[in-house]
């Protein structure tokens, strides 16, 4: 599933042009160049990821990136539910906070990590959007009658390009990565902190609410979060996601982690991916295969194809998961194309 030409994008007032990796991809001929978007199912019998991309998000040159992955029974529906809703919600709370036009921001407070700069209001308002959406969009899944949700969810990795800025919400192990020049070549920088309950201060959030961090001698490398039942059969490998909310009663919450970048002239590129594609390549490995491709348009569906490989080699019995990347090149913006994936 990659970037074809053969249907017109979806606009939505507000969102730009949309592209979504279910339901086919879409594209037409006044989408810039210098994007690329692909998705691949895994050994199960249904991609349980989801994307979304706009351009011209809200007002200006706003862009938006976000990958979906869901699991459990259900996490198909609840990553889908994400991808279609989460967009317009996200502009809806930036709306209301800009209305309310709050000038006074406790810096000690924010729960970001901006490095040594200080962040200007507006980037602060699309972090408080940011919390506020992630709040209620988890609401929003729990009132869904028709998917149960109480053992199923998705991790939400989003990334706003403002201008010069990126502005990154996390929630759970997917993952945004940074390609960028250096004296030694390409160099990839992460952007985002995977958030597992081995992540320091996750499995102690997750204790301290009765919940239990522990691998099986099954998986001895993959710790899981816990129900504190002796019995339980249930566990999962990341301490904050949407939906799965029996969970949410131990540990598990729905707060994203959100982080900040001011793009220089040596940034290339930012990659947005599940976290199946880092369970077999490097963030150096994924910034060298893009880096490598002949088409921009191509990236993304050479970077989960080189993990493909990966996966024989590294993986028994060559199981593979859902795996879905969104790669944006900066340098390209201006410019339009039509690519083919």
């Amino acid at each position: 599933m990659g970037i074809c030409t053969s249907a017109p994008a979806e606009v939505i007032e507000g969102l730009g042009t949309v592209i979504y990796d279910q339901d086919g991809m879409k594209i037409n001929h006044q989408i810039k160049s210098g994007l690329s978007i692909h998705s691949k199912r895994g050994r199960k019998a249904v991609n349980q990821d989801s994307a979304v991309l706009c351009q011209g998000y809200g007002s200006g040159n706003v862009v938006m990136c976000g990958v979906f992955d869901g699991h459990g029974r259900n996490g198909h529906l609840v990553s889908k539910i994400i991808s279609r809703r989460l967009p317009l919600l996200l502009l809806d709370k930036k709306n209301a906070v800009s209305e309310v036009n709050e000038n006074h921001y406790d810096s000690e407070s924010l729960p970001t990590n901006y490095g040594s700069s200080m962040p200007n209001n507006e980037l602060l308002e699309w972090e408080k959007a940011y919390m506020n959406a992630f709040m209620e969009m988890d609401e929003e899944i729990k009132m869904v009658k028709s998917v149960d949700s109480s053992f199923s969810g998705s991790t939400a990795v989003v990334a706003l390009k403002l201008g010069d800025d990126l502005v990154i919400a996390n929630l759970g192990d997917s993952r945004a990565i940074l390609g960028t020049k250096s004296k030694d070549g390409v160099i990839a920088v992460q952007l985002t902190t995977d958030l597992k309950p081995e992540t320091p201060g996750e499995g102690d959030r997750i204790r301290s609410s009765k919940g239990k961090v522990y691998a099986t001698e099954d998986e001895p490398s993959i710790p899981r979060a816990w129900l504190p039942r002796d019995y339980d059969t249930f566990g999962i490998t990341v301490s904050r996601c949407f939906g799965d909310f029996v969970m949410k009663e131990y540990g598990i919450i729905s707060t994203p982690v959100i982080t900040h970048h001011r793009i220089t002239s040596d940034d290339l590129f930012i990659l947005v991916a599940s976290d199946a594609l880092y369970d077999v390549l490097s963030n150096e490995e994924v910034a060298s295969v893009v880096c490598g491709v002949e088409h921009e348009g191509t990236a993304a569906k050479a970077v989960i194809d080189a993990a493909v490989e990966a996966w024989k080699n590294k993986v028994p019995y060559n199981y593979r998961d859902d795996c879905t990347v969104v790669c944006y090149f900066f340098h390209k913006e201006d410019q339009t194309q039509v690519t083919r994936a």
